[in-house]
Formats: C-alpha cells, structure tokens, sequence
C-alpha cells in the first residue's frame, strides 16, 4: 500500500545556507547568496548567475518521513563547442551523514557560448528529486541543492509531518572567495571544499564564493557586514588577476576598504584573510585570462595567461605580488586587530600538490584537490599547537 504523500510549505525557516528568497512569477522559492541591495548595483551577468547558484544552500528540516520528495526547476548549463556537463547532484545529510544522492531532469537551459560572449535562456518545466527508503525514527535532514545549477524550489512532499530543525548551536562560519570555493569542479555540493572544512570544524556554512566574482565589490562587503557570523574568512587574488580588472594602486586600497566594511559588523570576530592557492599560469603572469578551446572537441577546455610579466614593475598583478601585498595589509591591520589573521593559499595547495594533482584546466581544482584543501583549511584552522596561527579554536 502507498502511503500518501503531504505537502509542506518551502518557508525561510526550512532553508539554510541563502541570504534572500525571491518568489518568482510563478510562485517558486530562488535561493540567492546576496541580498536584493547587492543584486541591484551589479551590472554582471557572471555574478548575477553565479549568486544565484546555491553553493552552500540546503533545505533543512526534522521529519520522521521514510519518502521526500522536492520539486525543483534547476537552470541547465550549455556550452557551445564543449560536451555535455554532467547533471547536477543534490546530497542528502541525515543527523550529519552522508545518505544518498540525486538528479532533476528537465527545468530551464542556459547555452552560453564563451568565444562570442552570448548568453541564450530557453525556459523548461519542474523535475522530481525522490529520496525513498529513509529510517522511520526522528531525524534532522539536509538536502544540499546543486552548486552549480540555479535552482528554484517548487513544493516538499514527505509521508510524515515536517518541522524546522532548529538552531544547530554550531558557529556560523561566513567565506567569501572566487569558482574554487564556489566549488569549480567539486563531486557534488556537499564536497566543495568549504563544505568539506565546515563539516570538519563543526560550523554552519554561508558561502559566498561567486565563479568569476570575487573583485572586492563593495556591495558583497556591506552583504558580509550584515550577514550574523561568527567566523569570517576571505580568500581574495586570482579573479582580480584573471580579470586584470585592477593595478597595485587599487588593488591595495580596496582590500582595506573591503575589510573596513566587514569590521563595521563584526568588530571582533576572527576575520581570516586567504591569498590564492597555487595557480602556475598566474603566478608571475598577469591576467587577463582566456580560455584555450583547442581540445574543446575533446571535453577539455584549458585557461592561459595573456598578460605581460614586463607589466608588473607598473603595479600589473600576479598572484604573486597579490600574496605578498596581503601579506603586508594584515600585519599592519593586526596591529589594532588581534583578530585578523593571514594564510597563505600555498599552504592548501602548493607547488608538491600541483605535482601530484595538477588543475584539469590549469585553474579550477579536482575533486580530490577539494578535498585536500578543505582538509588542510580545517586543520590550520582548528589547531592549537603551540606557534599555530592563524586559529580559531578557541572559537569553535
């Protein structure tokens, strides 16, 4: 016998992870990771896609449900000239463990055709995620939504009452950072490796790593600022490299200003400022970055460096003056700052790494890169051995 199915409304409180809810036209739920205020001043169509990409966003909710199913319309990236991306995954987390994994066919397609810089939507209908088979005892339940497709949630079915989980008592960890913490070319959602460090260090993950949008946008600053956190990391470099978008003479005041405006918010939380992993064609090449389609055919599409190394002695950036520049910003800042902390993104992922686990696109890491650096990220810092720094353990 089939038990029937009960409808749940999708609420705020039944959603962790977004900054905003946006009910669309046709009554759906948009998850987005900056505010309404944000989205207003920016005029790029990158971030406007990339914000609302649900990294980080999952629905949450205790139940006794043995079935749950969630209707969703996902966005379906097309590239033009490249394969077919695979379909994005939904995790399920039940009580903190992994549980199962699922697709929604259908919804809307984005084809976007990166050499001619166009971008063509083509609306679709709603899909069914179904999770069947569940223990009938009370649980918390996580439905991680796919980081890289835009997902508007349509309705929750269970075969048991669902009610909100509830405060986690965990710190809230609050990151902002470029593709590689929105999660580049991680498994699935729940193995970006932001979302790998939070699971290790015990916190609850508001992630703000935006593909392509990590500029030091003063509007992302005030979203930081009024978001509640209790910890607060910002991994800032290869975007304005890749970009070109600014020279030394900008870069370094926009960095202050950045952190300026997250402190009028959180004056004491430990702030933690990340600079960019390893990336061989950045480091002492300045942007812009392009995109190599010669073995587009073949699945593969590589970056390169097109900038002039002669550049840099005129404040042209690489990743390595971006190091070392925000190396020097937070020791002068920690002077009055004894909660600002610096690391270096060598220490997540460094030249030994790329040896062992090179980028596939010289500069989005792997799957299991994103499990290195998640690993490495929660064990800097959440360690108290003597000299450590930066640390956080004292606050989780």
């Amino acid at each position: 016998m089939t038990t029937a199915l009960t409808a749940t409304p999708l609420t705020a409180d039944l959603i962790r992870g977004a900054l905003d809810l946006e009910r669309t036209a046709s009554g759906s739920l948009l998850p987005h990771r900056l505010p309404a205020s944000a989205r207003a001043q920016n005029t790029d169509g990158q971030l406007a896609m990339a914000e609302s990409q649900p990294s980080g966003v999952r629905v949450v909710l205790r139940t006794r449900a043995t079935v749950i199913e969630l209707d969703t319309v996902p966005t379906k990236r097309v590239y033009v000239g490249a394969p077919p991306r695979p379909e994005g995954l939904y995790d399920l987390v039940v009580d903190g463990r992994p549980a199962g994994q699922g697709s929604v066919q259908g919804g809307h397609t984005l084809t976007i055709d990166m050499a001619a810089g166009t971008f063509e939507h083509t609306p679709g209908a709603p899909g069914t995620l179904r999770f069947d088979g569940l223990s009938g005892s009370l649980k918390d339940v996580e439905i991680w939504l796919p980081h890289t497709e835009t997902t508007e949630l349509v309705a929750l079915r269970t075969d048991a009452p669902v009610e909100a989980a509830g405060d986690s008592g965990r710190p809230v960890w609050l990151h902002h950072g470029s593709s590689i913490s929105h999660g580049s070319d991680a498994a699935s959602p729940s193995t970006t490796w932001p979302a790998l460090a939070a699971s290790r260090m015990g916190t609850d993950l508001i992630n703000l790593g935006f593909g392509g949008g990590a500029l030091l946008d003063p509007f992302t600053a005030r979203a930081m600022r009024d978001t509640p956190a209790d910890l607060i990391s910002v991994k800032i470099g290869i975007n304005v490299v890749n970009y070109d978008l600014m020279r030394m003479r900008a870069f370094t005041p926009a960095v202050h200003g950045f952190l300026d405006t997250i402190r009028e918010g959180h004056p004491t939380a430990p702030l933690l400022v990340v600079s960019p992993i390893l990336c061989p064609i950045h480091e002492d090449t300045p942007g812009p970055g392009a995109a190599d389609f010669r073995d587009a055919a073949d699945g593969r599409i590589r970056f390169k460096a097109t900038g002039d190394p002669a550049d840099v002695a005129q404040g042209r950036l690489t990743l390595r003056t971006i190091r070392a520049e925000l190396a020097r910003i937070v020791e002068r800042r920690a002077a009055d700052d004894p909660h600002l902390y610096y690391l270096d993104g060598r220490d997540l992922y460094g030249e030994s790494d790329y040896a062992e686990l090179p980028l596939p696109d010289e500069v989005h890491p792997d799957a299991a890169t994103h499990r290195r650096i998640g690993e490495r990220f929660a064990e800097h810092v959440t360690s108290t051995a003597p000299g450590a720094s930066p640390t956080w353990g004292s606050s989780l």
